[in-house]
């Protein structure tokens, strides 16, 4: 990719972080990456395709970013809540991808529904894979993985907003401990044998 390009998204990627995406003009990106308006239009043909640009770099630096810490761990319990935290931690990060996956204003964006249709999907192969080696581990009970991936990626979801807005950082990783533990272990009551 060419210097002037990459300068472009990089200026674009701080600008749309910062402003968001409605108050970002084609004209300050330009003025940010020190070139003409034209150059700009040289590379991309308008601001919707450099968002795109930097939601798609977003977009993959997460996965990769969420890849990592996954790997890092060993049981597939520790696993499932690395790929949390991480998502959690990455999208408070990366502004532009996570507006981009929640966000209405960008709704009408093709290429944001397709993203978060990926997105979607990436996790749930990847919590799929988890629950699959706990099943042949013989630690996780799963009667059918795709389902019990599905509601927990959903589930999941429902909880990055109120976690990225409202939750301090450590308060994440106790909640997301006290989810872990609900999700393994259930709210009903065992008889002690």
């Amino acid at each position: 990719m060419e210097k002037k390009k990459i300068s472009i998204i990089q200026v674009a990627q701080e600008l749309f972080s910062q402003f968001g995406f409605f108050k970002t003009t084609v004209n300050e990106i330009a003025k940010g990456a020190r070139m003409g308006k034209a150059t700009v239009y040289h590379y991309f043909r308008g601001k919707e395709e450099v968002f795109r640009e930097v939601v798609e770099k977003e977009d993959q630096l997460l996965n990769e970013k969420i890849i990592e810490s996954v790997e890092k761990e060993e049981t597939p319990q520790e696993k499932l809540r690395a790929l949390v935290l991480a998502r959690i931690t990455y999208l408070n990060q990366l502004k532009n991808i996570y507006a981009a996956l929640k966000d209405d204003f960008v709704k009408n964006y093709d290429f944001i529904q397709k993203i978060r249709e990926r997105d979607f999907q990436r996790e749930m192969n990847m919590v799929k894979k988890i629950l699959h080696s706990g099943i042949k581990q013989e630690i996780f009970n799963i009667d059918n993985l795709e389902s019990t991936s599905f509601v927990i990626v959903s589930a999941l979801k429902g909880l990055e907003h109120p976690w990225s807005v409202k939750v301090p950082f450590p308060d994440i990783e106790r909640n997301l401990d006290e989810l872990v533990e609900l999700l393994f272990f259930g709210i009903v009551k065992r008889e002690l044998k």
